[in-house]
């Protein structure tokens, strides 16, 4: 059997001008990976974290300039009760644990999403532990926290419609829209990545990946390390991107 390469093999076989500025990663298959080892759902939600944490360390070594993580979504309020309550837990109990590498790693985070159904209070806690991160100037990690692509665009548009009279909405430009969006003032990812074999966006960033490139891994995400990573983002280099036009 042929020796796995290691993420630091893989790097070389990278154009390191030719980075994607904003990667988003929907990070699916930690259900799964617990229930293959016979452990709880949230253990493997707790695995995921770990992901998380590799990936943005090869972000950082790689001076990446965006990325958005798919933590939550408006449709994960169907999941159990309890596993729900847990994910909410753990999302606050692990961003308070990872502040100081995060400040080591000059990454700034910050939350993208809705904030119907979620407690005020629980809410604004989690703005205040990401607002440890905002003097730094590296890398921004977004985190879609109760998030849906859908949910955005009816957002937007109604924030718009609220501001701008009936006239100007006639003649709304898509430009307009992006900047009413939760991304507003970040580029449009160039690569999507979804783990576990799943071929759908699952309403992840709609709007903006109307031209990204999107790479599909068999890896469930508690699996998904830094070599992982790397074979992604050669693949991506590998894409004619064409934007609509011609193939060159």
């Amino acid at each position: 059997m042929a020796k796995r390469k290691s993420y630091q093999d893989l790097l070389k076989e990278l154009d390191m001008s030719r980075l994607p500025r904003h990667i988003g990663i929907i990070m699916d298959g930690n259900g799964r990976w617990a229930k293959k080892r016979f452990l709880p759902r949230l253990k493997g939600h707790i695995e995921g974290v770990k992901a998380v944490r590799k990936v943005m360390e090869l972000g950082v070594e790689l001076k990446l300039e965006y990325m958005t993580f798919y933590a939550f979504s408006t449709e994960n309020w169907n999941r159990p009760k309890d596993e729900v309550q847990g994910l909410l837990r753990m999302l606050k109990e692990r961003l308070i644990e990872e502040i100081p590498e995060l400040n080591q790693h000059n990454i700034y985070v910050q939350f993208v999403g809705s904030r119907e159904r979620l407690d005020p209070a629980y809410l604004e806690e989690l703005y205040s532990i990401a607002a440890e991160t905002h003097q730094n100037d590296g890398m921004i990690v977004n985190i879609a926290f109760n998030y849906g692509g859908r949910q955005e665009i009816v957002e937007a548009l109604r924030r718009l419609a609220s501001e701008k009279s009936p006239e100007e909405m006639k003649n709304l430009s898509a430009e307009q829209i992006s900047d009413a969006l939760w991304t507003s003032g970040q580029p449009d990812p160039d690569l999507i990545i979804r783990t576990s074999g799943e071929y759908r966006l699952s309403n992840f960033l709609l709007w903006q990946s109307a031209y990204a490139e999107i790479y599909i891994t068999e890896t469930l995400w508690p699996d998904f390390d830094k070599s992982e990573f790397a074979k992604a983002l050669i693949e991506y280099q590998r894409r004619n991107r064409r934007f609509g036009g011609l193939s060159k």
